[in-house]
């Protein structure tokens, strides 16, 4: 296999960004078209609760345990050119796999109504038993999301991200197409069916390339297997620390329930729209970065291994608290173009904008802890993140308790923005003793001086927010999208002139790149 590259690490993290971007575009247009058709109130509450139950089934399973496991030791296997090994180990998880999620999704078919109970209590009856309607269709979301998974984790060990990116593509799209063709047939349960058929196509997608890289599927249990005993080891702590953190999330969406109807969905709402600048920014890079650090790691290069996670971590800053300082400075504009239309109304924008208030500051700590994890599992160590994250999910809980009082679902946001800060923190400070230096004083001059442009940015954003309505003589809803899109270019631009007035090495890279790309493309025919 071949080594991996600095110019092709930054292909896949560009590739995964634009895929990302248009996936959580995707993302936008089906809750556009949702809360248009049916509004922020009982309904969407019971449709977002019913994600709740089958996404813990496969985050615990494959999403988060399993991936952070499986590629460095799938990754280890290619590094000694061990194909056969590779593949034996991958055909012994998946079994494995699909054994246990057979299990979990029987159990939860047949205990969904108690589960719903425990999880929004404060629901009313009937939108409880909506609820358990639309759970029990999407734990056949868990299925071919877990599928998905493994084929992305095998995927991305080989460096090729194409297929997965684009899956994630077609998952929204199909939620989008068979929610819209169903929905006047079967309300909103027709785009729980768009869910799974959007997981279904995203596994699809994936098969090609499985078989162009080689696919060999053993009909194996042979959980003594060295490689799959090396897996279960590395994600028990994740298993524990992803147990405790959807915990935290049931706990919030148990507090929200007993809200004002469609507070859960306000929150659901705004935590989506701080997660794109996550999703765009952080884990675009860090799934970039991981098959890298592992491959390094496998290596023993430790010095190309600090390298990599330093450049990986000062690019995702840099590109992260412009983001979460942009979303502040125009939540309400941005809230108001993205969905305020059909049965959302103004109140539904003031509250979900009041919520992404405090959930954005969260961006930069929730995308710097996806790279700070990959350095640590590519390692080898998943005790460290999950007792780290353990610490901080039990403050965020405890938060939630302490400032849902005076401050309502503005409370639980605050309360998960805060905890991703502290979990970064808490990262950074235990992964030095064992790489050594992380040149941290580079690292926090340039968190200041982007801090510093940033703050100048969202001024400036937050004043065009404010004057642009006034003067423009448009229709309301093109004035909203013009004047979000004005800010966020006239943002941009201000932030881009002080990044290069300062001389910061992070915009020095990316002007290079850009040179060099320009200077490619006049050179070619």
């Amino acid at each position: 296999m071949d080594k991996p590259t600095p110019q092709g690490m930054f292909k896949a993290a560009s590739l995964l960004m634009l895929t990302m971007l248009l996936s959580r575009v995707l993302g936008y247009a089906r809750d556009v078209v949702i809360y248009s058709r049916f509004g922020q109130n009982s309904l969407t509450d019971a449709y977002n609760a019913a994600f709740s139950i089958p996404d813990f089934l496969y985050m615990l399973l494959v999403g988060g345990a399993l991936s952070s496991a499986f590629i460095p030791v799938f990754s280890g296997y290619l590094a000694a050119d061990n194909q056969k090994e590779a593949w034996r180990v991958a055909s012994i998880i998946l079994n494995l796999v699909l054994a246990a999620l057979s299990v979990g999704i029987t159990v939860g078919l047949i205990f969904t109504p108690a589960l719903v109970n425990l999880l929004v209590p404060g629901l009313a009856d009937s939108v409880r038993d909506l609820t358990v309607l639309l759970t029990r269709i999407m734990f056949a979301q868990a299925f071919f999301m877990a599928l998905s998974g493994i084929a992305m984790g095998v995927l991305n060990a080989h460096r090729h991200f194409a297929s997965p990116a684009i899956g994630s593509l077609l998952y929204n799209f199909m939620i989008i197409l068979v929610g819209w063709l169903l929905s006047p047939y079967l309300g909103i349960m027709g785009f729980s069916i768009g869910v799974v058929v959007g997981a279904m196509a995203n596994l699809g997608v994936q098969i090609p390339a499985l078989i162009r890289v080689g696919l060999t599927y053993n009909c194996s249990f042979d959980f003594r297997h060295p490689g799959v005993q090396k897996v279960l080891v590395l994600m028990t702590p994740v298993l524990v620390g992803l147990s405790v953190t959807h915990f935290n999330v049931f706990v919030t969406q148990n507090l929200a329930s007993n809200l004002a109807e469609g507070m859960l969905s306000a929150l659901r709402t705004a935590q989506r729209l701080m997660q794109v600048p996550v999703g765009v920014f952080g884990i675009a890079v860090a799934v970039a970065v991981f098959p890298t650090l592992s491959h390094q790691a496998a290596r023993k290069e430790s010095l190309l291994f600090k390298q990599t996670l330093s450049n990986g971590l000062r690019s995702v800053l840099f590109l992260t608290i412009p983001a979460a300082a942009g979303l502040i400075a125009l939540r309400t504009p941005i809230v108001q173009a993205l969905f305020e239309q059909g049965r959302f109304d103004s109140y539904d924008t003031l509250v979900t904008a009041q919520a992404l208030l405090f959930y954005a500051p969260g961006v930069i700590g929730y995308s710097a802890q996806q790279v700070l994890n990959r350095a640590f599992y590519a390692i080898q160590d998943t005790r460290t993140p999950v007792l780290v994250g353990i610490v901080t999910i039990l403050l965020n809980i405890g938060l939630s308790f302490l400032l849902i009082q005076p401050l309502g679902h503005r409370g639980l946001a605050l309360a998960y923005s805060l905890a991703g800060g502290v979990n970064m923190l808490l990262l950074l400070a235990f992964l030095r003793p064992k790489l050594g230096a992380l040149d941290g004083r580079r690292l926090l001059w340039s968190m200041f001086l982007t801090s510093a442009c940033s703050l100048v940015m969202a001024v400036v954003a937050w004043g065009v927010g404010l004057w642009l309505p006034l003067v423009l003589p448009l229709t309301a809803k093109i004035k909203q999208v013009v004047t979000v899109l004005t800010g966020v270019g006239v943002g941009a631009l201000v932030f881009s002139g002080l990044t290069l007035l300062l001389s910061m090495s992070e915009a020095q890279q990316v002007r290079q790149l850009l040179s060099r790309r320009r200077q490619r493309q006049s050179a070619s025919p």
